[in-house]
Order: structure tokens, then C-alpha cells, then sequence
């Protein structure tokens, strides 16, 4: 307490009690290739000619916010088939909206699980992909990665293949609510050859996830988005094919009036993963999550009282009406979209003697309208 020896007005500066919890990112993408130690790109001195170009070491990380920085550390696109591939998943993230992204390398497939690692360390990494890994081990490295870390959602490519069956599709890999799968590959134009390619699409939805974050927020779907610099897809399918794909969490990449156009938006497993089964939902929680959980460091060996209690309600609860006001939550007041839950109930003296202090919210979020349906009729009109 301030000590008050003489008469007169004293202006005192009190902290505030809200701790404001602001929103994690969630775009930044971290990228795996398996490049070998030294690949040759273009002479750019002499474009007819090629040079030796050294890689990073395997498992070392590079942060890029531009193309133009990925060409520095790994090179510009080239004959070799792992590394062209990295190329262009990380121009189609940049050139879909993307600004950030971590890229490592692994030496082999085998290798993929130790350039993950690499990434724990990474906090602000939210997507990561494997770009052309359809191995099994490979994809689960992925899956498993994401999982474990609980903060990040994988992106996965489907299998190349001509029957569009789920079996097919989806090759062997396990279902998880922490990834999605997107099939076909699609059609780009290649510079080193100057003709159409088909390369993996997770760089591109990488890109269209972080657009879409930035444009409506990440509890809106990244669907319905057409994929820039798209020149089609590897495989046409039709609604018929993608009833066999859909419900099984097997996101289709289709041709809507030219458009190169993401028309799925489902984790991996669909309907067999309940709640769980709409990327937006497991993205907008892991969202959540996080920012509460960073922005709340401050509750730690407080004294655990009514007063903390009430610090963390007004606090969460200021976090999640903003989530609100974004759209993310259904109600048409914060009182509907949310409660939190902090107090003598919550916290008994058994839960206090442990050190332990028990938050309890629930939120009621908005669904992607995935079936629009118009029920038409004929109308004898007014009169009748």
C-alpha cells in the first residue's frame, strides 16, 4: 500500500482486471518434402544450362513469407520429382492467400517423422502437409504429428488413382478429426517444362485455408473457394462419384464452369467422426483452445478465490463474445452462443486443495450448410 503523509490529491495507476486473450494464428503451414541433399535447377545466367544446388540440412527449418525466399534455401523448380513438387505446393500456398509458412526436408519417406520434430518446437505452425507422401507411414507421420501437438490440423492428398472408390481414394491411412483428405491431384502449368502438370493439392488448400482465415475466419469452411492457378484436375468426377467419397470424409476437388473448385469440407472419416466430422468445427476449437489457453498464463499461482474466478469469466467470456460478434457462434446473444462457468461449484475445496482451479464453458457453434434444399411446389397463386 502507498504510504499518505501529507493532504492532497493523489492519482493512483490500478491494473485492470481484464487480461484481454487475443486469437492464436491460424494459418501459418509448415511443409515436409523428400529432397535429396543436391538437386540441379536452371543456370539463371543460362537458362539452357543446370546447376548443382545444395540443400538445407535434413530436419533444418526455414522460415519463407515469400517464394521468392523458399527459391533461396531450396531452389527454384527443377526435374527432381520430390523437390519440384515442394516447389510447387509452396508457390500454390503463396499464390491462395498464404504469407507464412516453416518448410524442412527429409532425405527419405522413412525420414518424414524426424523433419516433424523439427517442427515441435514451431508454436505458430497451424496446417501442416506432406505434399505427394501417399505411403501410409508417411500421411500417418502427418496425422499423428498433429494429434500429439493437439494445435495443428493436417492436410492430406488423396491417392492417384482411376476408380473413385473410398477404398482407393483413400489408400490405407487411419481416420482422424485432426486431418482431411482432398482428391484429385490437379492440373498446373510447370515452367521447367512449359507444359501442364498434375502435382499433389494439399500446398494449394494450405493456401486456401489461410485466404479464407483471413477473409471470414476460421470457423468459416474452406469450401465452395476456387483454387487459383488450377488449370483443372487430374480426374473428372461427378456427383455420383463424390456420394461414394463424401460420407466417408473424402474431400472432392471438382470442375464448376472452368473453375477449378474445392467441393468438400469434412475431416477425415466424415460422419464416422461425429461432432467432429466439418473441418471448420475442429479447426474453430483448436482455435479456441489455444487462445485460452496462452492468454490465460496469468491465472497460474494466483490465489484461488472468488475474485480469480470472477478475473476469468470476465476474461474468457470477453474472448468468446468477439468470437461471437465474428460469426463463428450460433445465437442471437452471447447469453445463447456460450456460457462460462467458474465458481464455488466448479471449484470445491477438494479441486482447491489439489491447486487445481476448473473452468467449464460450452459454446454452440454455427455448422457449414453443407446440403442446400429447396423445397419447390406449384402455387395456384393468391386468388385460388
Amino acid at each position: 500500500m502507498p504510504e499518505y503523509l501529507s493532504p492532497g490529491v493523489y492519482v493512483e495507476e490500478v491494473p485492470s482486471a481484464v487480461q484481454p486473450i487475443a486469437g492464436v494464428g491460424t494459418s501459418t503451414a509448415g511443409f515436409v518434402g523428400v529432397v535429396p541433399d543436391s538437386v540441379k535447377i536452371p543456370d539463371p545466367d543460362d537458362p539452357t544450362k543446370e546447376k548443382d544446388f545444395s540443400m538445407p540440412a535434413a530436419n533444418d527449418v526455414k522460415l519463407c513469407t515469400s517464394f521468392a525466399e523458399f527459391k533461396k534455401s531450396f531452389g527454384d523448380f527443377n526435374k527432381e520429382p520430390g523437390q519440384n513438387q515442394l516447389a510447387h505446393a509452396v508457390y500454390g500456398f503463396f499464390n491462395n492467400g498464404g504469407t507464412r509458412c516453416y518448410v524442412t526436408r527429409a532425405k527419405t519417406a522413412a525420414g518424414i517423422n524426424k523433419a516433424l520434430e523439427a517442427f515441435e518446437p514451431v508454436d505458430d505452425i497451424a496446417i501442416v502437409a506432406a505434399p505427394g507422401q501417399l505411403a501410409k507411414d508417411a500421411q500417418t507421420f502427418v496425422i499423428d504429428h498433429c494429434e500429439k501437438a493437439g494445435d495443428r490440423f493436417a492436410i492430406l492428398d488423396g491417392q492417384r488413382t482411376s476408380d473413385f472408390t473410398a477404398a482407393k481414394v483413400k489408400g490405407t491411412v487411419k481416420d482422424s478429426d485432426y486431418a482431411a483428405l482432398y482428391f484429385p491431384w490437379i492440373e498446373v502449368f510447370d515452367p521447367v517444362t512449359a507444359k501442364s502438370a498434375m502435382v499433389p493439392p494439399s500446398g494449394h488448400m494450405a493456401g486456401v485455408y489461410a485466404r479464407v482465415d483471413t477473409q471470414r475466419g476460421v470457423h468459416k469452411a474452406p469450401a465452395n473457394e476456387v483454387i487459383r492457378g488450377a488449370l483443372g484436375v487430374e480426374s473428372r468426377l461427378s456427383k455420383g462419384h463424390q456420394d461414394g467419397l463424401n460420407p466417408g470424409g473424402l474431400n472432392v476437388i471438382r470442375v464448376f464452369n472452368g473453375s477449378t473448385t474445392v467441393w468438400g469440407a469434412r475431416t477425415l472419416g466424415g460422419d464416422a467422426n461425429t461432432e467432429w466430422k466439418y473441418v471448420p468445427v475442429r479447426r474453430l476449437f483448436i482455435f479456441m483452445r489455444e487462445s485460452i489457453d496462452q492468454g490465460t498464463k496469468w491465472v497460474v499461482f494466483e490465489p484461488n478465490d472468488a475474485n480469480l474466478w470472477a478475473k476469468i469469466r470476465r476474461n474468457v467470456g470477453a474472448f468468446l463474445t468477439n468470437v461471437w460478434r465474428s460469426g463463428a457462434l450460433f445465437g442471437a446473444t452471447p447469453e445463447e452462443a456460450f456460457f462460462v462457468k467458474c465458481d464455488a461449484e466448479t471449484n470445491p475445496s477438494d479441486v482447491r486443495e489439489a491447486g487445481q482451479v476448473v473452468t467449464e464453458i460450452g459454446v454452440a457453434v454455427v455448422r457449414p450448410a453443407e446440403f442446400v434444399i429447396f423445397r419447390i411446389s406449384q402455387w395456384a397463386g393468391p386468388g385460388a
